[in-house]
């Protein structure tokens, strides 16, 4: 797992801030938002969110073809390279979902941050470059796409099985690849959807639904 830079702490409270003047405190303010929009929307963070789904995925991937095994065993030694498969499988899925959820822990971790550390005051020169709509919006179309492949897997193979094209254990896998896809995809359309939120009540002061996009 790669290493991670520690987060920063948490503005102090109004009775304790040391800062000479307002300049002093802009600047401060500058630097922590700037690491936190990287650490909380950055590219890089949609790279790791993907490669440990992809990790998950690949442990589901090992799980289905145990199931496949089982499928076509025909005695009782058959079914030793199936074992084998599903214990590789759960030693690789287990740490990626794990993986997952701490992300999305982190994640609700920094985005307090930057809640609390933009609502200081407001610097519209700096401010302008924390709002990264190019990212935001690449975050939202490839979230989008993974959603709509997993919700497609989800709903389209267990239909298809009915009809008595496929086997359980091709069915469990597509599924459970599909659902992993939708999982991932829908935690990248939130957190889009919170930074655009942060952008526009933190930044910019509109009190605006987060799913509503203000021009002006």
């Amino acid at each position: 797992m790669p290493s991670r830079s520690p987060l920063p702490p948490s503005p102090p409270p109004v009775e304790m801030r040391a800062w000479p003047d307002r300049e002093a405190l802009l600047r401060d303010r500058a630097a922590v938002l700037g690491e936190l929009v990287k650490m909380f929307i950055g590219p890089a963070r949609l790279g790791i969110l993907w490669m440990w789904a992809g990790v998950a995925a690949l442990g589901w991937a090992l799980v289905g073809a145990a199931l496949l095994m089982f499928e076509d065993a025909y005695d009782a030694l058959g079914v030793v390279p199936g074992v084998v498969c599903l214990a590789g499988g759960a030693a690789v899925t287990v740490p990626g979902l794990v993986l997952l959820v701490v992300g999305v822990s982190r994640d609700l971790r920094v985005h307090r941050l930057l809640v609390e550390w933009g609502g200081l005051d407001r610097d519209p020169t700096e401010d302008a470059r924390l709002r990264m709509p190019r990212v935001s919006l690449l975050w939202l179309l490839m979230s989008f796409a993974l959603c709509a492949v997993g919700l497609f897997a989800c709903v389209v193979v267990p239909a298809t099985a009915r009809a008595g094209e496929e086997t359980y254990g091709l069915v469990t896998l597509l599924m459970g690849l599909g659902f992993l896809a939708w999982l991932t995809g829908l935690t990248g359309l939130v957190k889009a959807f919170a930074h655009r939120r942060w952008v526009l009540r933190v930044l910019v002061g509109v009190p605006a639904d987060p799913l509503i996009t203000v021009e002006g």
